[in-house]
């Protein structure tokens, strides 16, 4: 068995949630000793799919003239792609329609959560549906004391700062703005977003947030991994605003990571992240003011240790059994 993973626009995508999940995939490949190539050039048996373009939609064509399988990742949504990019919410119809003539290539499809199955399956999709996690790399994600020391002496926050970290793209729908409100209202505390897209792509009030000057909030751009890993280390709360994900690779890691997380009480987390068990949740600006200041006043308990067995759940080694497990029931399939 050998897998043809493609990703069209892979340099372009490759700061971003999908990136890190091809990444993953490669490395879940990798712990099953499943052969895979990413070269056009080479024969495989199954071809697996993680974008919605027209080479894409062209390979996978291509592939059943040649008698190979699809396997097409469901990564977006027309719910997530509607507070992207400027423009994004007139043409969400369109790209509803397209993603759907995409996705329906797939011999079988993989979309990351429970949440994001039932919404391709709202679409009218018939084909087999597979939810398995982006998983998680625990051996790099994990609490580790000099990562956090790492972190304050890096950013030059002292022991006794209150430090809250973001992370995403410049883009509504992640809670950017939202992130920059909860910073005016508690300038006693520090936050710090990290991730970066094109200002120029986003909608007015995304620029105005991210121009925003303020002595406790700092944009740190693109960073490396291993400094994502500091950071969810040494931050008193990890703040993820979003309003619409199909999973949400960053709150996987601050629970690797052991990290107390505020995120926003939406359906997609509904399954697997329970407030005040392994997080907490807040419907609204108000109720994210409330709680952050309840866990750094320590009126409500860390929750990190709860959350380790979250990420523990979508360990990339895990992830590589259920793909093997769709590989082999896609190629039995006549």
């Amino acid at each position: 068995m050998k897998v043809l993973l493609y990703t069209e626009g892979e340099k372009i995508f490759s700061k971003s949630g999908l990136g890190k999940a091809i990444n993953h995939q490669m490395k879940a490949l990798e712990y099953e000793n499943i052969e895979y190539t990413t070269s056009l050039k080479d024969d495989y048996d199954i071809v697996h799919i993680n974008f919605y373009g027209p080479n894409s939609f062209a390979l996978a064509k291509q592939a059943h003239k040649k008698g190979k399988k699809v396997v097409y990742h469901a990564h977006s949504t027309e719910e997530d792609f509607k507070k992207g990019f400027i423009f994004s919410k007139q043409i969400s119809p369109a790209f509803k329609k397209w993603i759907i003539k995409c996705y329906t290539l797939g011999d079988v499809i993989i979309t990351p959560t429970p949440y994001s199955k039932k919404l391709l399956e709202g679409y009218g999709i018939k084909n087999k549906i597979y939810a398995i996690s982006n998983g998680i790399e625990l051996d790099k994600f994990k609490k580790d004391e000099l990562a956090r020391k790492r972190f304050r002496e890096r950013y030059h926050y002292s022991e006794d700062d209150k430090v809250i970290v973001g992370v995403g793209l410049y883009i509504e729908r992640k809670g950017i703005i939202d992130f920059v409100e909860l910073a005016k209202r508690m300038p006693e505390y520090k936050f710090i977003w990290f991730g970066y897209s094109p200002l120029s792509a986003t909608t007015k009030d995304v620029r105005k947030a991210v121009n925003t000057k303020l002595d406790n909030l700092v944009f740190a751009g693109y960073v490396e991994q291993s400094i994502i890993v500091e950071a969810m280390n040494g931050c008193d709360i990890y703040l993820f605003p979003t309003y619409e994900e199909t999973e949400g690779i960053p709150i996987i890691e601050a629970c690797a990571c052991e990290a107390t997380s505020v995120i926003r009480d939406i359906p997609i987390f509904e399954d697997w992240l329970e407030d005040g068990k392994n997080v907490y949740k807040a419907k609204n600006i108000d109720e994210f003011e409330d709680k952050i200041k309840k866990i750094i006043n320590k009126e409500l308990p860390p929750v990190g240790k709860e959350a380790y067995k979250v990420a523990q759940e979508r360990d990339i080694r895990n992830v590589g059994k259920q793909l093997r497990e769709v590989y082999e029931e896609v190629l039995r399939k006549k």
